[in-house]
């Protein structure tokens, strides 16, 4: 009688290394495409495309989906560039710049923001300084008083040894004036910023730094129907522009402004 032999199998208790080894591999597949989607570069695409052909052993290409720029800025996991970061530097330490100005002539014009002739706001743009007409010129005028002497002094001893440059705007109110000085309020707008960059220039701000422009009353920051409203229009802003001008919302001085 031939003899049956019967091995008996072993049960085998490392089956689950056979399991996990495939979750392992998939799970860094999966990171691997993250980053590389995070990273759009084409390159990095055909690195990838290849090393997980040859990871699963099928030969084949894996094709990426392009992600928009857009896409891109959102996605969690993009890697800042240098140029990028050193941007945003550049704007943080200008940011703080034009702050400590800001910080410097309010300290120095305090008695005039309270009294709502002066406002100082920082902008997107720079540094915005507010000052009412009535303390430069006479009605109808555009030669500056004793006492816009002294405020634009304490100006152009804080900015004349600074680099940014200076955009001195002329505004009115609505009420038309034509006289033999000024057919119109273009005229007085722009002559009455003329003023007020010569005085800087005499006082020491550098010339090359200086701009003047008019705009009549095309820009009110309040009602013309009313006296108050247009007392506050006319007005001459004092433009401290930012070397790296970007958008973000105003910080006024806490004051009003009106021109009273």
């Amino acid at each position: 009688m031939a003899r049956k032999k019967h091995e008996e199998e072993h049960e085998n208790h490392e089956r689950w290394l056979v399991s996990y080894a495939d979750f392992i591999t998939l799970l860094f597949a999966f990171f691997v495409v993250m980053y590389a989607i995070s990273s759009v570069n084409e390159g990095k695409y055909r690195v990838l495309s290849n090393a997980l052909g040859s990871a699963f052993g099928t030969g084949a290409s894996v094709s990426v989906v392009q992600v928009s720029p857009e896409r891109q800025q959102a996605f969690p996991l993009r890697r800042q560039s240098t140029q990028d970061r050193q941007r945003l530097e550049a704007i943080k330490r200008e940011r703080e710049v034009m702050a400590g100005i800001a910080r410097q002539l309010r300290q120095s014009l305090d008695p005039l923001i309270k009294r709502g002739i002066v406002r100082v706001t920082q902008t997107g743009r720079g540094v915005k300084v507010e000052i009412n007409a009535s303390i430069l010129f006479a009605t109808g005028d555009a030669n500056l008083t004793g006492e816009a002497g002294e405020v634009l002094s304490t100006i152009a001893r804080i900015m004349k040894d600074d680099s940014h440059g200076l955009q001195v705007e002329g505004h009115t109110d609505n009420v038309p004036i034509k006289n033999a000085a000024f057919p119109s309020n273009w005229e007085l707008a722009s002559a009455r910023a003329s003023s007020v960059v010569r005085l800087l220039a005499d006082k020491g701000v550098p010339p090359v730094r200086l701009s003047a422009v008019g705009h009549a009353d095309n820009f009110p920051v309040a009602s013309n129907d009313t006296a108050e409203g247009r007392a506050r229009n006319r007005r001459v802003e004092i433009m401290i522009l930012s070397s790296l001008p970007d958008i973000e919302p105003e910080q006024a001085d806490g004051h009003d402004g009106s021109g009273h």
